[in-house]
Parts: C-alpha cells; sequence; structure tokens
C-alpha cells in the first residue's frame, strides 16, 4: 500500500478564524498526526486558495487533503482534484462557527475533535476503483410500443443510442389505436383533433438506430445494468441480446367495472366503460347497444372507481378530458341528445381548460357536481344521485351510462427478471413502480429500469410523451455512468462499491433480504452473488451484515471506527458528555448545514459522522462508540411513511427494525437504553436541530455519564 502523504488545509473565513484558535488548531494536529503540510489561509476557496493545494499536491507529493473550512455540500468543485487525491472536508464551517459559541473552551475541543476524525478517515480509506462490467453495453432496451415506448425509443434513438423495442402484440399503437380522436392540444382547443400515434409509429419506423420486435414476449433478463442478458421469445423461437438499460413502458389496463356493484355494470348493457364507447366512436357505431338506436339522453359518471377508498384512491388523470371529449364526439353526431356528467370535480390543467372552458357553453351538455347513489335498471335506466348544488335527490332518465373507469398499471412481472427478489419491479400497494417519488420518480428499485409513462403513474397522452422522455433520458445517464464505473443516483458519480470477504461469510442472507435494490442474488444454500452495477452505494449491507465482511473502499468498518476513536472523550469528572451523532448524508446532514447557515446554537457535545444512510450503521460502531465512552447515540435519518420517504427506499425503517439488536448490544454492555435514540428528520425541519441535539443532551446528563470512561 502506498505511504499516504497528507496536507492539512484550514480556512480562516467566514468567522473561522474568529471562532476558534487556528494556530493551536494546527499545532495539535501537527503533533499528534505528524502531517507533511499543514497551511492555513483567510479565504481558502479564492483562487490563490486551490492553487496552493495544487501546487503542494504536485511538489510534495501528496496524495492526501485534509481540508478544514465550509460544508463539503459547498465549494465541491473549487476542492475537486486529481481522481488519485484522497480529498475529506471537515466541516468548521456550519458545524463550528457558525452553530456553536465563539472562542469558548468546548467549541475549541469541539473543532480539534473533527479534525482529528478527518485525519483518522483519510488514513484508513482508499481511492475507489471503479467496477465496470465487462463490454458494457449501450444499448436501451424499451419495453412496450404504446405511446410511451414509441416515444421513448424515438428520443434515445435520436441522442444517438441503439434502441431494442419490444412490443408483445402484433402491432405498435397501444391503446391509442382504439382512439376515436384525441383531447385537442392546439389553439383554439374546440375540437378532439386527429390522433397522433400513426405520425409517431412513422417517426419511429424511419429511424435507423430502432430495431422493433413484434409478437414478442420477454422470457427472462439477468445481469445488471451495462450487461443486462435478454433472453426473448416469438413464435417459439428464442433470441438473446444485451443491453446496457431498460426502459419500461409496458402501459395500463381499466380498472375492474365488475367491483363497482353500485353502477350496476354487466345488469344492463347499455351501461359500459369510457374504453367500450371510444371504440363504439371509433368503429363509427355510437349506438344504444340494446336496442341500436341513437341515443337521446347519455350520462357519463366520472371517478369510476378513481377518488374511491374502496377502489383507487388517487386520481386517475386521463378521465375528465376523456368524457369532455366524448360528450364533444355526441353532441358534434347527434343534433338532439342531451349529455350529462357526474363529477366529484372536473380536473383539466393546462390548455384543457381551454376545451373545458368551450363544452361549458354547450346548450346539450349539463355538469353537475354530486355523488351517484345508484342505477336502477328498469326497462330503461335512472340515475340517481346526490347533488352537490341542489343539495338533493335527483334522478336522470338515460338511454346510456358511460362509466369514466380508473387506471392501472400493466404487471411489471412480464419482466421477468431473474433477480432473487422476484420477477416483477417493488411496487406500491396500488401496484405502481416503487422509488423515491419525490427525488427520483423515473428509477425504480431495480437499477438501470426506469419506469415510463403509465406504468409508473397514471396520465394521459401529453403527459405519457413528457415522461418517456425523461424515463429515456435516465436511462441514458446509467449506461453513460455504468460505463464510467459510476453511480446515477443518488451518490451520482461515487465510484466506490461492496466488497465482499467471503471466506467469513456464513450465509446468513441478511445483505441478500435487506438491500432494497436487488443488488445481491444467492446461492442455494444463501452465499450472496453480488451484482456491483446495480447497487445504490446505501451501505445497507455494511450495515446488515453481523461478520462485517461487507466494505467500500472509502466508507468501511474500520474508518468509521477509526473516527469514533479519535475523539477525545473527557473523563467522568468534567462532566462533559460527548454526544456521537450519525447522521444521514441526504436530508439530516443537509439540514444541519442549513440550521449553520440560519446560525441556530445548538450543544458541542455531539460530534457528527455523515453516514450515507441510517441503514448503513453497523452495530460495530454503537459498541466501538459506548465502549470508548461516549454517552449517547443518536441516529438522524430521512423521515419514513407515506408522505415522506428514505432515499434508500426503507434504511430509515431497517434502522427501527434493527433496534432489538442495538438492544441486545446495550444489555450485553449493561448500559441503559437511553443511550441510543433514532430521530427522524425532513430536509427542511433543520429549525427542529437545536432541540433535538439539546434535548437529547439534557436527557443523558439526567441518565449520568458512561461508566465505560476512562477504561
Amino acid at each position: 500500500m502506498t505511504e499516504k502523504m497528507i496536507g492539512i488545509y484550514i480556512c480562516t473565513g467566514c468567522d473561522i478564524g474568529n471562532c476558534i484558535d487556528v494556530q493551536k488548531l494546527c499545532d495539535g494536529v501537527s503533533e499528534e498526526y505528524n502531517p507533511d503540510v499543514v497551511q492555513t489561509r483567510p479565504s481558502l476557496c479564492h483562487a490563490a486558495g486551490p492553487d496552493l493545494i495544487k501546487n503542494d499536491i504536485k511538489e510534495k507529493d501528496l496524495n492526501g487533503v485534509v481540508i478544514g473550512a465550509c460544508s463539503h455540500r459547498f465549494h465541491n468543485k473549487t476542492f475537486s482534484f486529481d481522481k488519485e487525491i484522497l480529498t475529506e472536508r471537515v466541516n468548521l464551517r456550519e458545524q463550528v462557527a457558525w452553530s456553536q459559541e465563539a472562542r469558548n473552551e468546548d467549541t475549541q475541543m469541539l473543532a480539534e475533535d473533527l479534525m482529528r476524525m478527518g485525519l483518522a478517515k483519510i488514513k484508513s480509506i482508499l481511492n475507489p476503483k471503479p467496477y465496470i462490467p465487462e463490454d458494457p453495453s449501450k444499448n436501451i432496451l424499451v419495453l412496450g410500443g404504446g405511446i410511451s415506448g414509441i416515444t421513448a425509443a424515438i428520443e434515445g434513438a435520436k441522442a444517438g443510442y441503439e434502441i431494442i423495442l419490444i412490443e408483445k402484440e402484433d402491432m405498435l399503437g397501444g391503446w391509442s389505436n382504439n382512439l376515436f380522436k384525441q383531447i385537442p392540444l392546439e389553439p383554439p382547443f374546440q375540437e378532439p383533433q386527429e390522433r397522433i400515434i400513426s405520425e409517431k409509429i412513422l417517426e419511429l419506423q424511419g429511424n435507423k438506430n430502432i430495431h422493433s420486435f413484434l409478437s414478442t414476449n420477454i422470457e427472462k433478463i439477468s445481469g445488471e445494468p451495462g450487461n443486462f442478458k435478454v433472453l426473448l421469445s416469438k413464435s417459439g423461437e428464442q433470441t438473446s441480446l444485451k443491453a446496457g438499460a431498460i426502459v419500461l413502458a409496458t402501459g395500463w389496463k381499466p380498472y375492474d367495472a365488475n367491483k363497482l356493484t353500485h353502477l350496476s355494470y354487466n345488469s344492463s348493457q347499455d351501461i359500459i366503460t369510457n374504453i367500450e364507447f371510444e371504440k363504439m366512436a371509433n368503429d363509427g357505431n355510437i349506438r344504444i347497444p340494446s336496442s341500436g338506436k341513437d341515443p337521446k339522453s347519455v350520462v357519463f359518471i366520472q371517478c369510476a372507481g378513481s377518488r374511491d377508498k374502496g377502489h383507487l384512491p388517487y386520481c386517475s388523470n386521463y378521465c375528465c378530458g376523456t368524457s369532455l371529449k366524448q360528450a364533444k364526439y355526441l353532441l358534434n353526431i347527434f343534433p338532439e341528445t342531451n349529455v350529462y356528467i357526474i363529477y366529484k370535480d372536473i380536473r383539466t390543467p393546462g390548455h384543457y381548460e381551454e376545451f373545458y372552458k368551450h363544452l361549458q357553453n354547450e346548450e346539450r351538455l349539463f355538469l353537475t357536481k354530486g355523488d351517484v347513489r345508484e342505477i336502477n335498471v328498469n326497462g330503461g335506466l335512472e340515475v340517481d344521485f346526490q347533488s352537490d348544488l341542489f343539495r338533493e335527490e335527483i334522478r336522470i332518465d338515460a338511454d346510456l351510462v358511460v362509466l369514466a373507469m380508473g387506471m392501472t398499471p400493466s404487471n411489471s412481472e412480464d419482466l421477468n427478471l431473474a433477480y432473487r427478489k422476484g420477477k416483477g419491479l417493488p411496487e406500491l400497494k396500488y401496484s405502481f413502480p416503487d422509488s423515491h417519488f419525490i427525488c427520483f420518480p423515473y428509477e425504480s428499485r431495480r437499477t438501470g429500469i426506469h419506469a415510463a409513462g403509465t406504468a409508473r403513474a397514471p396520465m394521459d397522452i401529453p403527459s405519457s410523451m413528457e415522461d418517456a422522455g425523461g424515463a429515456m433520458l435516465k436511462a441514458i445517464q446509467c449506461v453513460e455512468a455504468t460505463g464510467r464505473g459510476e453511480s446515477v443516483h443518488p451518490r451520482s458519480g461515487d465510484q466506490s462499491w461492496p466488497e465482499l470477504y467471503m471466506q467469513r461469510c456464513t450465509d446468513c442472507k441478511r445483505c441478500t433480504e435487506e438491500c432494497p435494490f436487488g443488488s445481491y442474488d444467492e446461492t442455494e444454500s444463501g452465499t450472496p452473488l453480488p451484482n456491483p452495477a446495480r447497487c445504490r452505494r446505501c451501505g445497507i449491507c455494511l450495515g446488515a451484515c453481523p461478520e462485517r465482511i461487507i466494505n467500500f473502499s472509502n466508507f468501511s468498518i474500520n474508518s468509521v471506527s477509526e473516527m469514533i476513536r479519535a475523539v477525545h472523550v473527557p473523563d467522568e469528572f468534567e462532566e462533559k458528555p460527548r454526544i456521537l451523532a450519525f447522521v444521514c448524508e441526504n436530508d439530516a446532514y443537509p439540514a444541519f448545514d442549513m440550521a449553520g447557515l440560519k446560525r441556530l446554537k445548538y450543544s458541542s457535545f455531539v460530534r457528527i459522522i455523515p453516514v450515507r444512510c441510517i441503514g448503513s450503521i453497523n452495530k460495530v460502531w454503537i459498541s466501538d462508540a459506548l465502549s470508548q465512552g461516549f454517552d449517547g447515540i443518536i441516529q438522524i435519518g430521512c423521515k419514513p411513511g407515506d408522505d415522506y420517504q428514505c432515499h434508500y427506499i426503507h434504511g430509515s425503517e431497517l434502522t427501527e427494525k434493527r433496534g432489538e439488536n442495538i438492544q441486545e448490544t446495550l444489555d450485553k454492555m449493561m448500559l441503559e437504553s437511553e443511550r441510543i435514540k433514532t430521530v427522524f428528520l425532513e430536509i427542511n425541519e433543520y429549525d427542529k436541530i437545536p432541540d433535538i441535539i439539546n434535548d437529547y443532551v439534557e436527557e443523558i446528563e439526567l441518565v449520568g455519564m458512561n461508566p465505560f470512561k476512562g477504561m
């Protein structure tokens, strides 16, 4: 291993020099760690500062740099050096100068500990050597030949990538083939327009970078980004190909109308769905099914299955515009027909609002807000509903009733993934693919597989086309990053990956079971089989492993343990508690930075170690910290739940579940349960940080000092 030549650079600007004794800090770390260079500058981020560091790297053969200045979230490019140079940022601005009392003994001790921790880390980590799949492919597989899949394929091909499009039907177009016309997308937004799918199919067929397979099914997908191995089946014959990333655009299906018993579907052939009505229009045969006559009174019932806790609680997005369009068909074709739309709310965003306003002026169209109670089938159809406007029961006699059915996604198990965790994508409770819905909506929980259009969420045609472009862009990012051996998200550009020391593996399956992204397959006996290009670099497997055999080159069991041991813990007689805070780098750490920017003050007894996810915290670090004499340990991570989400899906929830193991550690050490605390924090809840920290310090002071101090 190459000897580490380390330079230390400390900024005195941004109040750092006014808050702490920088010279004393330099003298302390010099005496303890004997670095090769120690320099201070009043504004290290200005041109002279980075130039000074680069010059020292060149002239003094430095291969490690520790910068005591602002948070690593600022001036990232300024302090980026050659990839061979290990760089560690020590946060003396937000976590010391801007959040602590100036010229205070405890503040000085905090700064000194943070520098020790930074030096201990850089001495115990290595530069990552990227993992790149053998002969990585940049071809992109698109599954689904509807409007989303076609648009994704065209956009990818226009960007210069080879696209393989798979469609299980014998023709392209998907649901769009069934349309008579589309909701207007061009001024004056008054008449349904011709469907766009035909011209998109012609555009696709004219692009030499797109290779389409019709009447084709996916038999199996194995491998990882950059090296997905795809087995296709057509007419009994199998074909293999390779792809770098996948766009899932398998479309949607309507909610089962038979489940809506109060709407009497199937009790009369004159109660139909909006899908069936569109087919009638496309066939040029809008008639009363039971008699074959022209309809004189047609009722559209909105939210048939949507926005209903008993069925689909979400809005299906396309229904309102579709019913307005279909009402326009009737008004144009039948001059004496009356049309009624009973709605919960009319949702027509953007230019659709112009179409809605136009239809409001139609004399034969009646729009009313209400809740349909039942449909009586007595020779004709009687629609009973509670009117929100008149606040009374109203009955409409109808020749034809059209149910605006809700939208559900197609089954992602058609992917046939040869993954340990199943054939399809992990789903939300409504069967849409699950990922981080706030920050990474296109990425599924299977790295390199990106959902698009109605396979991802309910949406109309224009939204599906826009969505397809976004998913294809993410797929392109994936193949390019994978080719460089980098993670795409959330740790964009990270070249580290989990390395396993298999000689000590006990086949406990913790890593394979707890990885949210299916990065590990396994043998029949349970031995993990890593697929590093699937990895999101969260470290949850590192936190899960009881044998501590999983490490990243720059984030390991040893590197964090060394940081813990680097802290000088006062003895019990000094009555200065030490709190170790493991802080998630995605939400909690930025929140601490914002607290510093707002000059919010909190206890100087806390020592922060950023982690990739609180799910990456291994219980050995808890044991090390308590043995070292830390009085309390607080874990702060992303907030789980329906309204917020851990960046690594369930890292925060896993931390709660692992509480039993942590309690076991405390019991073995005969320590109080209060010495470990877990807190969840949204990124914008920085104002809560002083109370979180100070209240916990007070709680620990009541519990008393750790009896392991000084041992």
